[in-house]
């Protein structure tokens, strides 16, 4: 059996069929939107693949469920703001969905992960070490950028900054340790301007 991966996406709302939101991410119509995020998360992720989905799954006709039926790998769905009871009773019939909850503890490769919809401060750069401090995986905000206001342990993981696409944990992980490098370095330079 080939090596399982687990990946990280939030904010697909399909069918919300407002300029806001599918223009904004570069299409010209929600349908557009819903077809591409659905082809760019099966190109990656494969049927045995671990998915965590920050919610925001869906909005609209209950019809839209039939667009995360679709999505590859094995859903693990945390609560966002759209996510109705009705959409949560919903994502709990389907048959890639294997956890829901309203948020989750993740422990991997000796990193402790805080996946929420909202983000949650829950680290600092006081530590060594990001394996020293639980890091937030969040969505809900729909920035364009991966770090929420530039710290390391506050990460973005909405289709809006990873160009409608899931994102690898591993290549997350990377991510953050360049910016914990960036941060220090910025503060040694501030320290010796003094």
């Amino acid at each position: 059996m080939p090596d399982t991966k687990i990946w990280v996406t939030s904010d697909w709302h399909f069918g919300h069929d407002r300029e806001f939101i599918w223009k904004a991410r570069g299409f010209n119509s929600v349908d557009d939107m819903n077809e591409t995020i659905v082809r760019n998360h099966n190109a990656l992720v494969g049927p045995e693949d671990d998915v965590y989905v920050l919610g925001d799954l869906m909005l609209g006709a209950a019809a839209n469920i039939e667009y995360i039926k679709r999505m590859n790998g094995k859903l693990h769905i945390v609560r966002g703001n759209h996510d109705t009871d009705s959409r949560w009773l919903m994502y709990s019939a389907l048959p890639n969905v294997v956890e829901m909850d309203n948020a989750i503890y993740l422990k991997y490769n000796k990193h402790h992960f805080y996946l929420s919809h909202y983000i949650s401060l829950t680290g600092n750069l006081e530590k060594e070490s990001l394996k020293q401090m639980t890091l937030n995986l969040f969505g809900h905000t729909h920035q364009k950028t991966n770090f929420y206001m530039d710290m390391p342990y506050l990460y973005h993981i909405g289709v809006d900054s990873h160009d409608c696409k899931p994102v690898l944990l591993d290549d997350i992980i990377e991510e953050m340790y360049a910016k914990v490098k960036e941060c220090k370095e910025f503060l040694d330079e501030s320290s010796e301007e003094e």
